[in-house]
């Protein structure tokens, strides 16, 4: 249970601020463990951001579904409000798994981190849709809504929407 606090508490120390600017030392603060019980659980760095990117997908996947209708239009709509309340409490700069990429783009463990989590979000918007030929356009509306909510907000998710009901 330890270990999962601390990677919620990594979660958030990175959402807040970034990837590039804590050092272990303020992460460890932040997670309110000794550094050495950070250490026995996440003995790097690279695996502290790994732990926080494995928690915040289980808590999107889980969030994304959350009060879901059954799968079709109206279940991928709801994904996309879910989305919206998303980017608002928990991400208002972007998506963390982007953000980590960004700051880390020779790492390889951090790229296939992320690149799991997005194909696991494009294979859940192709089953909830009832329709995978559509999964890859509705995870680039995904995408595009996460990409542009610092400078769009509700706009993009608004767009997002409107391009689905014309497709599905």
């Amino acid at each position: 249970m330890l270990k999962q606090e601390i990677a919620a508490a990594l979660e958030v120390a990175f959402s807040q601020h970034g990837f590039a600017e804590p050092s272990v030392a303020k992460l460890q603060k932040l997670s309110g463990v000794s550094l050495r019980t950070l250490y026995k659980y996440y003995p790097s760095k690279q695996s502290m951001i790994i732990a926080a990117l494995e928690y915040r997908h289980n808590r999107y996947i889980n969030f994304l579904l959350n009060n879901a209708p059954a799968p079709g239009s109206e279940a991928i709509l709801h994904m996309f409000d879910q989305l919206k309340l998303w980017m608002q409490e928990f991400a208002p700069n972007g998506c963390l798994s982007i953000n980590a990429l960004s700051a880390f783009p020779e790492d390889e463990v951090i790229s296939s981190a992320v690149q799991n989590h997005k194909k696991a979000v494009k294979q859940l918007l192709g089953e909830q849709s009832l329709n995978q030929s559509v999964a890859t356009t509705l995870f680039l509306l995904h995408e595009g809504v996460s990409s542009a909510w610092p400078v769009m907000g509700d706009d993009a998710v608004l767009s997002a929407k409107q391009s689905i009901l014309q497709l599905i």
